[in-house]
């Protein structure tokens, strides 16, 4: 079995991404870590080349400035990379997320034990978005609690956006999510962690993708009620990274919900109520 895992990178250090500690949190379980690496106003190429592991795979590309549609750009660069790894598996990071070395063997049996079940084309996490400092956590149907990160390196996929696949049946060319299975490991998400200035950098330079214009991102700006204390612990890789805040981050009190924080705090409520999970899946649940 070959594992291979792979990412897309640009102006890394610029905009504040974890992305040397997301490379190496992986490097120990896969085969090669295929990395593509956009024309860059910082030294991010350096950086990468700067771990001298052979296991890595640098691709050098020019992003498409002109695709200002859905996101589709970064669905590009995930497949540029995507389309170059070799293995069994495909296993995506974004460059703000994390595996927790305690996890490690279980993402691997996951990938052996259905290596053979082609029914399984894919493998979920689940997810800690940390928000604000790294002892808070959000927990609402508005943000993915679980998501698949690799995928059947041997199916036809693509990805619309940076997030999620979509896959073509040998049968039809209708797009479907993946047959998915869980690995029982989770992904540490630590862009929300990241400073304001670089989190509204990242936001200044990105929106375009999605034909959209920056708004100003006030951390402080987000319903309390969705924030949890972490009571975990962080992948040692990343922890001399974090912020040093103690304590549960702390909102502002005078926020007024969004029509959209409104529907996922109802959303919420009826989860408590009817033990149910209602946030956006980009997977289909099997049995395998």
């Amino acid at each position: 079995m070959k594992i291979s895992a792979f990412t897309f990178i640009k102006n890394g250090a610029i905009f504040g991404f974890p992305y040397i500690e997301s490379i190496c949190s992986v490097l120990p379980i896969v085969d090669e870590f295929v990395v593509n690496v956009g024309e860059s106003d910082d030294d991010t190429l350096g950086k990468i080349k700067e771990l001298n592991d052979p296991k890595i795979r640098i691709i050098q590309s020019c992003w498409n400035d002109k695709m200002k549609v859905g996101g589709y750009v970064y669905g590009q660069q995930k497949m540029i990379a995507q389309f170059n790894c070799t293995g069994d598996w495909a296993f995506y990071l974004e460059g703000d997320e994390i595996v927790h070395e305690n996890d490690l063997k279980k993402i691997v049996d996951a990938c052996r034990n259905h290596l053979d079940n082609e029914r399984v084309e894919a493998l979920t996490f689940d997810y800690y978005h940390f928000y604000g400092n790294a002892n808070s956590y959000l927990d609402s149907p508005g943000w993915y609690r679980r998501e698949a990160r690799i995928i059947r390196n041997s199916i036809r996929s693509y990805a619309p956006d940076g997030l999620y696949w979509h896959v073509l049946t040998s049968k039809s060319k209708i797009a479907r999510y993946p047959n998915a299975v869980h690995t029982g490991a989770s992904i540490y998400h630590y862009g929300w962690v990241r400073s304001q200035e670089e989190m509204n950098r990242k936001s200044e330079h990105v929106q375009k993708y999605w034909n959209k214009n920056h708004r100003r991102i006030d951390y402080g700006e987000i319903d309390q009620k969705i924030i949890c204390q972490f009571a975990g612990s962080h992948p040692a890789i990343i922890r001399e990274w974090l912020p040093k805040e103690e304590g549960l981050f702390r909102a502002n009190p005078g926020h007024l919900l969004t029509p959209r924080e409104k529907k996922h705090r109802f959303m919420l409520r009826f989860e408590r109520w009817f033990g149910l999970e209602l946030s956006k899946k980009h997977f289909i649940i099997i049995k395998p």
